[in-house]
């Protein structure tokens, strides 16, 4: 099993919170493995548990260029002792950027697909051929497993808050925190990617309760651009939450994250008195994006 260290829960103090009446906390998951940190760990905890009592040796799994997707994978089949293989959209480009010559250094075997290809992962089937049995994490790590996971991270929070906020990229951990988090909790996601509407469907497909529940929902107006597209405001947000409170984000899904709170609580979308819990889900090893 991934070594796991505990985490704190960081209070962040702000002119912008004590104007309007809220306190803001964050449960510092990149803080849970110096590799393969935040929600990943939890998503992968019982997929790697699962391929261990399969008696499957190597895992292999989807990923882009900069995927957030394929570093900790690779990291955990270092650390556990699996072989690693990471199908990788488009053509090699030498050198390799510091998210592939990572998963390399790690021991993952690279191979690289085309576009089209890889939207339709038609490749899955021949690799099934080329390769040693191997156990299959989707990309973004979201299925039944990863639910459980993140559920049971759900459940050890604090209940000492009104609202959940994270980033949303393929819905896995959202779901999870559906199925967690007590029903008198009020759950915000906030999707990376332009357009995702269809990321509810998707949601309610990993998460029964997701079903049936009304406590949850997706905020789209904080995507700045699209999946790991980039604004000066964005930048000069995470710069300033670093420097003023010694909080690192990424630009790729917890910037986008914390910004989206920040904005909701300018406009006045939570009430005074409310407490909100924010989950750094880590990856930041996307930084360099």
């Amino acid at each position: 099993m991934l070594q796991y260290q505990e985490t704190p829960i960081q209070e962040i103090h702000d002119t912008i919170l004590e104007e309007a009446g809220v306190r803001l906390l964050v449960k510092r998951e990149d803080l849970n493995h110096p590799l393969v940190s935040g929600n990943k760990w939890w998503k992968l905890k019982y997929n790697l548990a699962e391929a261990s009592q399969k008696n499957l040796k190597t895992l292999l799994t989807y990923g882009g260029a900069y995927s957030n997707h394929i570093f900790p994978p690779a990291a955990a089949a270092s650390e556990l002792g699996f072989h690693s293989i990471g199908i990788i959209r488009g053509e090699e480009v030498l050198p390799l950027n510091p998210t592939l010559a990572f998963a390399r250094d790690q021991g993952m075997a690279l191979h690289y697909i085309s576009r089209e290809a890889y939207r339709t992962k038609s490749e899955v089937a021949r690799l099934k051929e080329q390769f040693d049995n191997f156990y299959l994490i989707p990309e973004g790590g979201s299925n039944s497993l990863a639910i459980k996971g993140v559920k049971e991270f759900a459940t050890r929070l604090d209940g000492s808050y009104d609202y959940l906020c994270c980033a949303v990229g393929t819905g896995g951990t959202l779901g999870g925190l559906i199925e967690g988090v007590p029903v008198d909790k009020k759950i915000l996601g906030f999707p990376v990617l332009k357009g995702g509407q269809f990321l509810i469907d998707d949601i309610k497909k990993l998460s029964e309760k997701a079903k049936h529940l009304s406590n949850w929902q997706l905020r789209y107006d904080y995507h700045f651009g699209g999946y790991a597209k980039v604004t000066p405001e964005l930048v000069q947000f995470v710069n300033r939450f670093k420097s003023v409170h010694d909080v690192p984000l990424e630009l790729v899904y917890t910037g986008k994250m914390m910004a989206g709170v920040y904005n909701l609580i300018s406009q006045g979308f939570f009430s005074r008195g409310t407490t909100i819990l924010a989950i750094h889900t880590g990856g930041l090893q996307m930084s360099h994006k």
